[in-house]
């Protein structure tokens, strides 16, 4: 009998791929860059397994490339570049990888959290420029995070993760979701719920921790950031188009907020025109997951449920579990 035939759309750790080639036809995306829509739709001809990146879009033009696709493994806890009901439509599983960038993403925040409020990628360029000549009173005059209140918008996995974090730093946490935590959760995290135009008033710090879904797109536009405290700062790990990019950028140009630490764009890879230029701004490419355990750990849970999704058993992660009634 043939080995089932699968394509990967970016190279993943060695041990990831070892794991798929043991039991398939293996071809993996050789450019280190996401592939068009031309070149993925030719990739996926033929193919039983795919394995793909949240850089990936899969859409029906994509499934009807290929029906006789079997799987999909999206390497990522976000699943909204992929079309769940069309793929449900053709009785295809698709698989996401929860739980194990937790700690990892909320270790991220964290660093971005602090980084920013500090400012200290704007005094690191200063150093490496050659302009520090010595200690001064008022020199990169940042904002304390001790004691400060922290405002957490999404308390799933990675916000509950991140707010634990809150305690070493004595913070009065407060939360926004959708779905309201028992009292009883609440004692036992430390937090306290507020509806999100009162969190946004009262934050120093807002971090957000939702999924892209259409409620949430543009969750923080104009009108969001005016309530915030003009010394508050925003995190985003979550995802680009929850933030009105082009408001944050007139946000922080104006001081209507203290800064911004973000690791996730609107449109992806581009950024608003004019935000690299703003000091007050902390940009990271998409590396809230970039451990090496973390990566490797993803890589090897995507491949999981990748093979038994081929042989037909079940899914540890599957996200549309109606395709198999």
């Amino acid at each position: 009998m043939s080995k089932p035939k699968v394509y990967v759309t970016r190279r993943l750790p060695q041990k990831a791929l070892d794991m798929i080639s043991a039991e398939c036809e293996m071809e993996v995306n050789p450019y280190d860059r996401v592939l068009t829509k031309e070149e993925l739709a030719e990739a996926v001809k033929g193919i039983d397994g795919l394995l793909c990146l949240l850089t990936d879009t899969i859409d029906e033009d994509l499934l009807d490339v290929n029906p006789a696709l079997k799987v999909i493994a999206n390497y990522a806890v976000g699943y909204n570049n992929i079309d769940i009901k069309a793929c449900t439509e053709r009785g295809i599983p698709v698989s996401n990888t929860p739980g194990v960038l937790t700690d990892t993403t909320a270790d991220f925040a964290w660093t971005l959290l602090m980084v920013t409020a500090r400012r200290v990628v704007e005094a690191d360029r200063f150093t490496r420029a050659g302009k520090y000549k010595g200690w001064g009173p008022m020199m990169f005059l940042g904002g304390d995070i001790y004691g400060k209140t922290l405002g957490v918008i999404g308390m799933g996995r990675i916000g509950q993760s991140f707010a634990k974090r809150a305690r070493g730093f004595n913070m009065n946490v407060i939360y926004y979701d959708a779905y309201r935590r028992t009292s009883e959760e609440e004692k036992k995290w430390g937090i306290k719920y507020k509806e999100i135009d009162t969190l946004l008033e009262e934050a120093d710090f807002v971090s957000l921790h939702v999924p892209l879904i259409p409620e949430t797109e543009h969750l923080i536009g104009e009108k969001e950031l005016k309530l915030m405290k003009k010394t508050a700062y925003l995190i985003n790990t979550a995802r680009g188009p929850i933030v009105d990019e082009k408001a944050l950028m007139e946000a922080l140009k104006n001081g209507e907020i203290a800064g911004a630490g973000l690791d996730v764009y609107e449109e992806e890879p581009e950024l608003a025109s004019g935000l690299t230029e703003l000091d007050n701004v902390t940009l990271a490419p998409h590396i809230a997951s970039a451990s090496i355990e973390t990566r490797t750990k993803m890589a090897e849970m995507a491949v999981e449920n990748l093979l038994a999704g081929l042989k037909g058993q079940d899914m540890s992660n599957i996200i549309n579990k109606e395709v198999f009634k």
